[in-house]
Parts: structure tokens; sequence; C-alpha cells
């Protein structure tokens, strides 16, 4: 297995300019209801066709997205297990670690994580994405791309996507399953083109994505792990075995102490202020962290 994070993300950003989009293998974990292709206008007269992309799941609420802008944050630092750093800043759906800066800060983020097992126990539907990003911490756009995980009673879905937030997100038709080796990169051009990678390490299958969106910030990177959110504001965070993201780059640079970065953590909480899950907190030195899940609202 090639060990992503030896390799630089300047190097990364040229080795993806030579990569295409292609259709993985079906998606075995994904039902029957899911369509075989997609075309998502990146913008105004912008039209991109994925061949190998799907319509969103079946069931989710109107507006649902498995990722978007962090919603705010709170002053008020849930006390519960797992959370004791004080520096951790608490959010409504967003859990993991932030860069931030003025606009045209950031140019590159990337990750390797495990993708998580749900634990479906419940009669409900709900919902967690793992994804890394540029903006939407401080801003309304987000150029994200990675993982989402549905449970719908007791069984578990789990899907692959980006997405150009606040335009619709696309489903890629790949297989995903717990335990899978995810890659993920988003990388800016510097002359308003994005390149958004996901590859499933173990299942040998990649998907690449460039797409052109003049004008945005470039003020934040991230690495999460979401609540998502429909119209009607953020749904229930999915019960999920410890998430691991195994080593993190911003800019080309650790996302930790060996990158000489000093990332802000956050983790998720209730309307009232108990927390959802934790982060460990500081990361490793190359960028490495994991969440916990403690509760749903």
């Amino acid at each position: 297995m090639t060990r992503r994070w030896h390799i630089p993300i300047a190097a990364l950003a040229l080795a993806l300019g030579g990569l295409t989009a292609a259709a993985g293998p079906a998606a075995a974990s994904a039902p029957a209801h899911l369509a075989t292709t997609h075309t998502h206008s990146a913008t105004a007269g912008v039209a991109t066709t994925h061949p190998g992309a799907t319509t969103h799941p079946a069931g989710v609420p109107a507006g649902f997205n498995p990722g978007g802008m962090g919603r705010g944050t709170t002053n008020a630092l849930a006390k519960a297990p797992g959370v004791s750093n004080e520096t951790e800043v608490a959010t409504p759906n967003w859990s993991g670690f932030v860069e931030s800066g003025a606009d045209g800060s950031y140019t590159s983020v990337s990750d390797e994580w495990q993708q998580a097992t749900l634990v479906c126990d419940t009669d409900s539907v709900q919902y967690v994405s793992f994804w890394v990003g540029l903006d939407g911490y401080n801003g309304s756009s987000v150029e994200q791309t990675g993982t989402l995980g549905v449970c719908d009673g007791t069984t578990p879905y789990y899907y692959a996507w980006y997405e150009m937030y606040p335009a619709a997100p696309v489903y890629y038709n790949v297989t995903v399953e717990a335990g899978l080796l995810i890659y993920g990169s988003v990388v800016f051009s510097g002359t308003d083109t994005y390149t958004l990678s996901l590859e499933g390490i173990n299942l040998d299958w990649t998907q690449t994505t460039t797409v052109n969106e003049p004008g945005l910030a470039n003020a934040s990177a991230e690495v999460i792990t979401e609540a998502p959110s429909s119209s009607s504001g953020v749904l229930p965070l999915a019960e999920f075995e410890r998430a691991h993201y195994r080593v993190s780059f911003i800019n080309g640079a650790y996302m930790g102490s060996d990158g000489g970065q000093n990332p802000t953590p956050l983790y998720i909480v209730d309307p009232s202020g108990l927390a959802e899950d934790s982060t460990a907190a500081p990361p490793s030195p190359i960028g490495g962290f994991y969440n916990d899940w403690i509760q749903s609202s």
C-alpha cells in the first residue's frame, strides 16, 4: 500500500492534474435506488458530467448536505468524558481541526483516514460525514470531498461524495465500506480551479473532479467529522466507532507541530450544549487525530 503522506501536496497538485474522473465499481453497499449518471453545474454556464456519479441517496431530507459550512460556534464548552482541552471550540455540526486566516491563505488540504464503522441500533435515521476541504469556517462556500454514513434504522449505508457548497452534492458510484482506507484531497490551482480527489485505497478506486469556481475565499482548511444538515437544520449524528485520521497536510505541510501549524480543535454539541463527540487535541506531529462519538441529539 502506498503511504500517501510521503507525497508533498505541492507535488500532489501536479499529479492530480493528470488524473481524469473515472467510474468506480458499482456500490455494493448502496441500495438499488441509486442512478448511474449525474450532471452538476459547477458555475453558471459551466457543466461537468460525471459518468461514475449518482443522484442523492433515497430517503434523505430536502436540502440534504453531507458537508456544507460550519454553522457557527458556541461560547460554552461542554463538559463530558473525552472533552478536556480548554482550547477546543464547540460547534453545532463540525468536529476535527481547522486552520483559518486571511483570504487566499490556503491552497491545499489532504488526509488519509479509515472509514469508521457505523453502530446502527435505533429505529431512526442518522447521519455522519468524514471529509477534507477548503473554506466554510468563516464563509458561505466550501470545497470538499469525503464519505457519508447513513444509519437507516439498524442498516448502515456508506457513500462517497464531493460538494462545491452551496451547490448540490455529487455522489460517486463506488464501493464504500467500514474499514476502507480513504485518501481525500482538495487542491486550488491559484487560477479559479479546484481539483477534488477521493481514493478507496484498499479497493483500488479513484474519483477526481476538476471544477472552475472563481471568487472563493480560500480562507480556511479543515479535516472534519460532521453532523450533516438539511434545509431544517442539523440532523441527528449517527453513532460511529472511533474515526481515525492518520495524517493531515495543509498547504503541503503537516497539520501538526512537524509542519509548524497550530490548528483549532472543534467538537460537536447539541442545542443544550452537551457534547455529541470529542476530538483528540492537539493532533500528532504529523496531523493525526481521532474523533469519538458520545451521544446523538
